[in-house]
């Protein structure tokens, strides 16, 4: 009789309790930082990265968006993704500067903020968009940190502004 199938088995248990053990010393929060120099006008970026209900046509893997009812004249909205959705909220906005985004869906376990800065230059702007996260998950805090990286969704976020907007040319 062979072994291998109960050994595999006690490596993978083995392994998720490593995963989870090393995700419960991990910091709750994390902050991470990244910017695109976008050769467009801040009023042109700022109206691209408000415009939700066109975030589909730029934003790989997004399917839909749906607008929920505002809360303290906050917009909310909901994005639906191949692997399930996430309802987000406006914090704050100052156009065509600044503005606050954050995950306003309890049932994840994670959530944070996205401050967006758009700095102008000659000939168009720096978008810098800083992530306040906080993952809850022991294991999707390991997951993120060591496999993902904390940077992993404003990389593929900026990329794909930037070529939504060079599109615009």
């Amino acid at each position: 009789m062979t072994r291998w199938p109960l050994t595999a088995v006690g490596v993978m248990a083995v392994s998720a309790a490593a995963v989870f053990a090393l995700g419960r010393c991990l910091p709750l929060e994390h902050r991470a930082r990244r910017s695109v120099e976008l050769h467009r006008p801040p009023e042109a970026v700022w109206d691209a990265i408000t415009d939700i209900d066109r975030y589909p046509l730029w934003r790989p893997g997004l399917t839909r968006v749906e607008r929920l009812p505002d809360e303290g004249g906050r917009i909310c909205w909901r994005e639906y993704e191949q692997h399930g959705d996430i309802a987000y909220k406006l914090v704050d906005a100052t156009a065509p500067l600044r503005l606050v985004t954050m995950i306003a869906d309890p049932r994840l376990p994670f959530g944070g903020t996205w401050t967006y800065e758009l700095t102008p230059w000659p000939g168009g702007c720096t978008l810098t968009v800083v992530e306040r996260g906080e993952i809850r998950n022991p294991f999707y805090r390991f997951v993120s940190r060591y496999l993902l990286g904390y940077t992993a969704s404003l990389e593929r976020y900026l990329g794909a502004l930037a070529g939504y907007l060079q599109r615009d040319d």
